[in-house]
């Protein structure tokens, strides 16, 4: 795994042919994790993190860059497991919760519990999963205003003072505020 940086980049790209993408990454070497997510709503652009595109620099791909985000811009609340399993892949989770426009996601579970504890009648848009390499599979709630996690965390949590100290620490109020790449 690579250093981390102190300010991390999460970057809007796009590339011509989509292929390219899956044949740099299968030609990274093995301690590398590169990733690329399409962005919801377009047609080419991903979203990737510094050590993608990093990687994908040093293999020549062509791309275009868009647009960057600080990755401390996009907030993530997590379980006990998915900060141990995910503590060294948190920009790729942040890259796949900027690919929805989120500015926050909370770790709401992993994939096979009986019972996650919310309510998934109002459709199943507000959630992503992402699997840790250790084969856990997270589930996520996303979030596009800063009022809406408030909400969502104060009646999963039942107003768990961390969880509210989290959705108010917020540094953005709206995907409104996320850079623009068109």
């Amino acid at each position: 795994m690579a250093t981390r940086r102190m300010i991390s980049r999460l970057f809007y790209i796009t590339i011509e042919d989509e292929g390219m993408l899956a044949e740099a990454f299968a030609n990274l070497p093995g301690d590398r994790f590169a990733i690329a997510y399409k962005v919801i709503d377009t047609d080419d652009v991903f979203v990737t993190t510094s050590e993608t595109k990093d990687a994908l620099d040093r293999t020549d791909v062509p791309y275009n860059l868009l647009a960057q985000e600080d990755s401390s811009q996009i907030s993530l609340y997590h379980s006990t497991l998915s900060r141990e399993e995910l503590g060294d892949y948190e920009d790729a989770v942040k890259a796949l919760g900027l690919a929805y426009r989120a500015i926050a996601m909370a770790c709401v579970g992993v994939n096979g519990e009986s019972d996650l504890g919310f309510d998934l009648s109002d459709g199943i848009d507000s959630y992503t999963y992402f699997q840790a390499p250790a084969g856990h599979t997270f589930i996520w709630r996303l979030f596009s205003e800063k009022e809406e996690a408030k909400d969502f965390l104060d009646k999963l949590t039942i107003s768990d003072p961390r969880a509210m100290e989290w959705a108010s620490s917020i540094p953005l109020d709206s995907s409104k505020e996320l850079a623009s790449f068109h």
